[in-house]
């Protein structure tokens, strides 16, 4: 059994519309391949059920005309140096998207061999 360590990092989280597109692919979809190449921690991506955002646009899956562009949450706990590097890519590419940071502190439980 090894001993827990918890890693002092950052919640990073984008905030995107579900079909909104970078050079051709999903924003969502572009940002996770964007943190493979450059092998930095892990990702998921949440789609909300619903929101709104500075504009006051309400979407929500009950209002079939918005229901298609739900917003989408894509999150990463990485180091700070980790979160900079990807906040640079996304700047270099021209991308304007809408982000948060958070302080967080993050381990894992148990062995990796059962994971």
């Amino acid at each position: 059994m090894t001993p827990e360590t918890l890693i002092e990092g950052v919640q990073l989280r984008f905030y995107v519309h579900m079909h909104a597109r970078h050079d051709g692919m999903l924003v969502s979809e572009w940002l996770l391949e964007l943190a493979k190449e450059h092998k930095l921690g892990g990702c998921s991506v949440f789609r909300a059920i619903a929101g709104f955002g500075r504009h006051g646009v309400l979407h929500e899956e009950a209002f079939f005309e918005l229901a298609d562009d739900l917003p989408v949450v894509v999150e990463f706990l990485l180091r700070e140096n980790e979160v900079q590097t990807l906040l640079q890519r996304v700047r270099d590419a021209g991308t304007a998207l809408f982000y948060s940071l958070v302080p967080a502190r993050f381990g894992l439980l148990g062995n990796e061999e059962h994971q």
